[in-house]
């Protein structure tokens, strides 16, 4: 990395987002290919703020939500897949894999802020759902996602089971839809510039370099 100050980078995205995955890992490859350093900072979104607790057959969700049919869907899993491999990220999709409530997991990542480790909830959530297909709406579940990087695990139930963290959330989700945001992943480059979907690593790379020209004038 050069001497510049990283660009300070604003995600709003859900933990059971596909794009939001892919869009970050492009973001992260073309950071390390133009030695240009990003400082990422995650906000919460629920794209399924009315998900039933129990959760739904994923492929029955997005017929319904989206009438996704079953050739797309497969087509779509097989995409996201070969370009999650691509980037370093294993997509382990299943046909019984379920859509769940995130509630839940963004109260956990905003507990996680507090203590400088967000951003390795987050990702550590992103692994949990899409690889290993772990149900985030389970307290027991997240408790063990907090523990496996390095947090402790009594304390983050506790706090999972008290609802300590709910307002926090619902705060910073009306803060983003307030200004327009409205789909993820949404990401906001040194507080200034909206770029909303996956781009591609050519195109960040590209915004990284114009940014960081404009940072030397």
């Amino acid at each position: 990395m050069n001497d510049f100050t990283p660009l300070r980078i604003d995600i709003v995205s859900d933990v059971v987002c596909p794009w939001c995955v892919i869009g970050y890992h492009q973001l992260a490859k073309a950071s390390g290919e133009t030695g240009i350093g990003i400082d990422v900072h995650w906000h919460p979104f629920e794209l399924n703020s009315n998900m039933v607790q129990e959760g739904e057959n994923l492929r029955e969700h997005l017929a319904a939500k989206y009438g996704t049919t079953l050739e797309g869907s497969i087509k779509a899993r097989a995409r996201l897949t070969e370009m999650g491999a691509a980037l370093g990220f294993e997509f382990n999709y299943a046909d019984d894999m379920r859509m769940v409530n995130t509630f839940r997991a963004h109260q956990l990542i905003d507990w996680a802020e507090d203590q400088g480790r967000a951003h390795d909830m987050k990702l550590a959530l992103f692994a949990a759902f899409f690889t290993r297909r772990e149900d985030l709406n389970n307290v027991d579940v997240l408790a063990d996602v907090a523990a496996s990087i390095g947090l402790d695990r009594d304390t983050a139930r506790a706090m999972l089971d008290g609802g300590e963290r709910a307002e926090s959330v619902r705060e910073k989700e009306r803060f983003w839809t307030s200004r327009g945001v409205t789909g993820v992943p949404a990401m906001i480059f040194n507080r200034q510039h909206l770029v909303t979907g996956a781009q591609g690593e050519d195109n960040y790379a590209n915004i990284l370099k114009q940014l960081q020209t404009a940072q030397a004038v």
